[in-house]
């Protein structure tokens, strides 16, 4: 599967209403090899390293088929055209590629990239700065029920890869949990023990997201998303899509 790779450095997402709010969501094609460490590739940035970022969290990868989707819901709804035009890195992705969506990625995949190995990690978990990179109010809400998320990586063996590379499976030791499931066992079903404790006993799943599938588990109420989702209120968008 061929993947093109993307990094960008942080800066004000939309400075004329909502300055101050920093990201690093403005990703441009790499245009030469890059060497990619336990931290994700070598001259990318991420803005808010509480949130983004770290060994659990060193790329995200968002299938590029999933813009068609995109455009379609946005022609379908009659919203105006976006900020950011539907094309690959528009949501902040390190990389893109087509075939692979999040129905057929599995927690735990390892693949080989150029000189690097990564391992899937986690879904990805839309935020408020979605909205305004793209102008619409609920497209992180939309992003997290369609299932339409991405995922994020770990790196488990450093190395150079190429701007245009090869994305190889090595291993699939989870096939029946895939991140479109993981997911939706988090964000968008009932509370189910029996799933909740299969995210909770998966290792190769973050520990952010079996901390998560904890918490649910015991104390019978899932986590409050709307901060996440929404953002702060001086960063909330009218009501638009």
């Amino acid at each position: 599967m061929r993947i093109s790779l993307f990094i960008g450095q942080s800066a004000e997402l939309n400075p004329e209403q909502a300055p101050g709010l920093i990201s690093a969501i403005h990703k441009q094609p790499a245009d030469a090899p890059l060497w990619c460490d336990f931290l994700g590739l070598r001259g990318d940035e991420q803005s808010d390293r509480r949130h983004h970022g770290g060994p659990d969290r060193a790329l995200h990868h968002y299938p590029a088929e999933h813009y068609t989707w995109w455009k379609t819901w946005q022609t379908a709804l009659g919203l105006p055209v976006p900020r950011t035009p539907w094309q690959p890195a528009a949501f902040g992705e390190n990389l893109s590629g087509s075939g692979l969506t999040e129905a057929q990625a599995c927690i735990g995949d390892v693949y080989r990239l150029g000189e690097a190995l990564i391992q899937i990690s986690q879904p990805r978990s839309p935020c408020f700065k979605l909205n305004q990179r793209f102008g619409y109010s609920q497209l992180s809400q939309v992003m997290q029920l369609s299932g339409r998320c991405g995922w994020l990586l770990r790196v488990l063996e450093e190395g150079r890869v190429d701007p245009q590379g090869e994305l190889t499976l090595v291993d699939r030791p989870y096939p029946e949990l895939t991140v479109k499931r993981t997911a939706d066992i988090l964000f968008n079903q009932a509370r189910n023990e029996e799933e909740l404790q299969l995210l909770l006993e998966n290792p190769a799943l973050s520990p952010n997201w079996r901390q998560h599938a904890a918490h649910w588990l015991e104390h019978g109420v899932v986590a409050d998303w709307s901060r996440r989702l929404l953002g702060p209120t001086e960063f909330r968008l009218s009501r638009q899509g």
